[in-house]
């Protein structure tokens, strides 16, 4: 490897393969998955629904996640089911998985978001990844986690044309995950989650 980030890639490439992904791109956070994925569908405009700027949430999911979204510029509808795993913000295209990790469970044509917490399958204990089928989504997202910058160009050459964020993985946590993979089952029972109903606060129905 000749730069201190192929780990990073190297660790994307094999998770995206065990998912059945075309691309993954690694992040410190399945917070910050999700936060990315919802800025990017929006600056795209590609989503299943462009009424509204309303994403449905089930009541009962982690505060990261509507915290997230309305940082991404979105408003919250709550819907009051039972989920395990995984579930979609069906107006996006985004699936938070940040409670499942097994071989081939990607979804043609989703962002699918990952969790790599320290309670999870594969429990790195930092870093979370989008996984996805579309180059376009793929170049967006690398360039958006690691300050708006082309991957492998000078910050002196460069041409900033995306929103930033710092919140790419940083080397260290994507070796932990290489080795980690070794080990993993290609079936991995979805994860239990014990949620808060976060339809009852205010500012997750009214936004800041």
């Amino acid at each position: 490897m000749n730069n201190i980030y192929d780990i990073v890639d190297e660790f994307e490439k094999r998770v995206a393969e065990y998912a059945g992904a075309k691309y993954g791109v690694a992040v410190n956070s399945c917070t910050n998955a999700i936060l990315l994925s919802a800025v990017y569908r929006k600056i795209t405009g590609i989503a299943v629904s462009l009424n509204s700027d309303y994403v449905t949430l089930p009541c009962h999911t982690y505060v990261g996640v509507p915290y997230s979204l309305i940082n991404a510029g979105y408003k919250i509808e709550f819907d009051d089911y039972d989920w395990t795993g995984a579930y979609e913000i069906p107006e996006l295209g985004i699936i938070d998985a940040a409670r499942r990790f097994r071989r081939d469970m990607y979804i043609s044509g989703s962002l699918y978001c990952l969790s790599f917490h320290e309670t999870k399958c594969l429990s790195i204990g930092d870093g979370g990844m989008i996984l996805t089928d579309s180059k376009l989504a793929y170049d967006a997202l690398r360039q958006m986690r690691f300050d708006g910058r082309t991957p492998g160009m000078s910050v002196f050459d460069d041409d900033f044309t995306l929103p930033a964020y710092h919140c790419h993985m940083k080397p260290d946590v994507a070796a932990r995950g290489h080795m980690l993979m070794a080990g993993v089952k290609d079936y991995n029972d979805d994860l239990p989650g014990d949620y808060p109903d976060l339809s009852k606060y205010q500012i997750f129905k009214n936004g800041y």
